[in-house]
């Protein structure tokens, strides 16, 4: 067995249909006492009844949340928790609105408590992102890990079929690269081969009955493990691909890792073998990157960048952008590669 460093981030789960009934313990339990809930302008309602459930411990209800979590919303987000006096913030949604709990905790040091609606995964990291003058800029800061993370399956019955794909293919990416990380260790491998097993059993049974409650419990259960991977262990060539694409060109987030990540397997596949191994075994195919892009072509997820919006004018650039302040990555990023991968991404072709 190699080498490793394992560092555990302390975090609370509430996990199990109903829980969100435990909201206003929980709050308690963090020794605040005026929530801010934060949504997208989309789940409104949402936000709506957390503020209903937390009655008096609700500061206020701020909507106004958006993909790739721009600079100028995430001020105005801590000058209105600041205005109202907020001692904590509830964020309930996907990965936009967690990532601006995120920046309004970097800034002000304020305890997030997360209530996943999709499986994102982010509510697991002290990863952060911010987009300022066309640029998504990353960083890792323990002070934007949420505290407490509420995950109820109920929440997400009404998250729509295509999104609920993409959203889990997105979740798998963040344990496929956990596996080839530089910094891996065999407990986040062991949550990365659980986590894309159970993702991979959950997405083909939610398109046949989107209100299965067991898949909906099986695909939040996989995401969680997944953004606990994504939060312990350094990230690669995909996720650079991604933040470049949903940054610069404000592609769908979820959309894009669906349709990156089995390129970016392939590109990596004869430098990480045991890895693509185990990706393949947990999904019960023979490739790692066929595996993934079969389970969202199967279940109706997009399969081309040009799909969503990116144009082939912008794939040169796109390539430049990545070549830059490179990830670490098993295989070494080679410019006429990469700016194939990004052909192939583009035109939706299966990996060979």
């Amino acid at each position: 067995m190699k080498d490793f460093t394992y560092n555990a981030h302390a975090a609370r789960v509430i996990f199990g249909a109903g829980s969100l009934a435990h909201l206003g313990r929980e709050i308690d339990a963090l020794g605040a006492s005026k929530a801010l809930v934060l949504s997208t302008p989309e789940q409104r309602a949402s936000a709506e009844r957390v503020a209903q459930l937390l009655g008096s411990r609700a500061a206020g209800v701020f909507d106004r949340a958006v993909m790739h979590v721009p600079i100028e919303t995430a001020r105005e987000a801590r000058e209105v928790a600041r205005k109202l006096g907020a001692d904590c913030a509830v964020a309930i949604g996907g990965g936009s609105t967690t990532g601006l709990g995120k920046a309004i905790a970097l800034d002000s040091g304020l305890p997030i408590l997360a209530i996943p609606t999709t499986y994102a995964g982010s509510e697991m990291t002290p990863i952060y992102g911010i987009t300022e003058a066309g640029l998504k800029k990353t960083g890792k800061d323990a002070r934007v890990l949420p505290r407490t993370v509420i995950y109820d399956p109920e929440l997400t019955l009404g998250l729509p079929v295509t999104m609920s794909v993409t959203s889990g293919i997105n979740a798998i990416a963040h344990a496929a690269e956990g596996l080839y990380a530089t910094d891996a260790n065999p407990i986040m491998d062991l949550m990365a081969r659980e986590g894309i097993a159970a993702l991979g059993r959950a997405l083909p049974a939610i398109v046949k009955d989107p209100r299965n409650i067991d898949a909906r419990s099986d695909a939040l259960y996989g995401a969680w493990l997944c953004g606990t991977v994504l939060g312990n262990v350094g990230m690669a060539l995909h996720h650079k691909l991604c933040h470049t694409l949903g940054g610069s060109f404000n592609l769908p987030h979820a959309e894009t890792h669906t349709i990156v990540l089995p390129h970016a397997l392939a590109y990596n596949a004869a430098a990480a073998p045991q890895a693509m191994e185990q990706i393949a075994k947990a999904l019960g195919g023979s490739s790692a990157a066929r595996a993934v892009f079969d389970l969202a072509k199967n279940n109706g997820a997009p399969v081309a960048l040009r799909d969503i919006g990116m144009k082939a004018g912008d794939l040169d650039r796109a390539c430049d952008i990545a070549m830059q302040n490179q990830y670490p990555n098993p295989r070494p990023l080679e410019r006429a590669a990469i700016r194939q991968l990004l052909q192939d991404a583009f035109e939706g072709i299966r990996p060979q």
